[in-house]
């Protein structure tokens, strides 16, 4: 799996599709609902559930990140499925703050 930014992704078992903002620093697998997810021009369609465990959804615009890796993917369509790379569940990142105005 050639992940790498600007790489677009779509999930084999829900709606949701991600963007490479941030390459991983080996290779690895990416993983949508606990499936791999295809390239966004794979003509395949979503079919099969979200694993259980994989259930925790894609949000539009909101920027996923794994530490051990060093990914980084933006959503760009909501999903049910959860986002992981090699098995690690990517976590939601936060917002920086903006400077204060006086």
């Amino acid at each position: 799996m050639d992940v790498k930014p600007g790489s677009r992704w779509k999930s084999a078992v829900c709606d949701a599709q991600i963007v490479v903002v941030r390459p991983p620093k080996q290779a690895g697998t990416l993983q949508c609902g606990g499936v791999a997810v295809l390239d966004l021009n794979d003509p395949a369609t979503s079919s099969g559930d979200v694993h259980p465990d994989h259930a925790g959804g894609v949000l539009v615009g909101k920027r996923y990140t794994d530490l051990d890796s060093g990914i980084e993917v933006l959503g760009a369509k909501a999903g049910k499925g959860s986002l992981a790379f090699d098995g690690r569940a990517l976590q939601l990142k936060d917002a920086k703050p903006l400077p204060a105005s006086d």
